[in-house]
């Protein structure tokens, strides 16, 4: 299985995976140029992406939905919650071949298995993913809202998992944003921050994990450095840390 972040962050997400003869794009929040572009770049063509998936209604994840469904043919497929919610929040224009799953189900391309996973993040009717092509299961795990029952446990069936590792708590407080926006990045329907998302993978069991992207980093309330300096203080070096950048594609990632 093969993973590329195209590009990760409040300004926008799209993730690409490549499994068994499959293309699927996650998220819809980067042009469609950047997005052709990008794939071009690492030697795919978005024409032969076989679905779309989008995981909530943000602007960020799903603004450019439409664009991607009828420039480059591609179906989408969200919850019924997010497909509202994204059509009254921006215009997305017209489109015809639309899936609208449920949260929780099971999304079946070829002999890759999609599992949706409800969130309490603050989008209507999110969903994060698990990405399943035989044995092998990588985590799309962004806008997350906390660290709920579930999450933990999931961790330990992975492979590898992209990770929201959004904020550093004391860049946030000491920031310029309103406590309005404060208290809704940490809150319980907002974001993890790089200390969550950084226990969260030490609490995982066993040797499967082989590494973590950790993605969705906040431009103004965390760095780079700082998101993987506070994850290896907590992990060591027990498996492989990458970062997903906001301003283009990670290199080519595979499990």
């Amino acid at each position: 299985m093969k993973i590329i972040s195209l590009q990760s962050g409040s300004n926008g997400n799209c993730i690409f995976v490549e499994a068994d003869g499959v293309r699927l794009l996650f998220d819809a929040g980067i042009s469609g140029r950047q997005a052709q572009q990008r794939l071009n770049a690492h030697g795919r063509d978005i024409h032969q992406v076989d679905a779309l998936l989008v995981s909530h209604d943000h602007r960020d994840h799903a603004c450019g939905m439409g664009i991607y469904h009828r420039k480059f043919r591609i179906p989408v497929y969200a919850t019924r919650g997010t497909l509202r919610a994204a059509q009254q929040r921006m215009n997305l224009g017209r489109m015809q071949d639309v899936h609208e799953v449920a949260p929780g189900c099971t999304i079946r391309f070829g002999h890759v298995v999609v599992h949706t996973v409800p969130t309490p993040h603050d989008g209507t009717d999110g969903v994060a993913f698990v990405v399943q092509a035989g044995r092998r299961r990588v985590g799309i795990l962004t806008d997350l809202g906390h660290v709920f029952a579930d999450l933990r446990p999931l961790l330990d069936t992975l492979d590898a998992v992209v990770l929201e590792s959004n904020f550093d708590p004391g860049m946030l407080a000491a920031g310029s944003y309103p406590e309005f926006l404060q208290r809704r990045i940490r809150g319980p329907h907002g974001h993890l921050s790089n200390q969550e998302a950084g226990e969260l993978l030490r609490a995982v069991g066993g040797n499967r994990l082989q590494w973590a992207c950790l993605a969705h980093l906040s431009g103004d309330n965390n760095s780079p450095d700082l998101a993987l300096a506070t994850h290896r203080r907590l992990l060591g070096r027990r498996f492989e840390l990458f970062v997903a950048t906001r301003t283009g594609p990670t290199d080519v990632l595979e499990v």
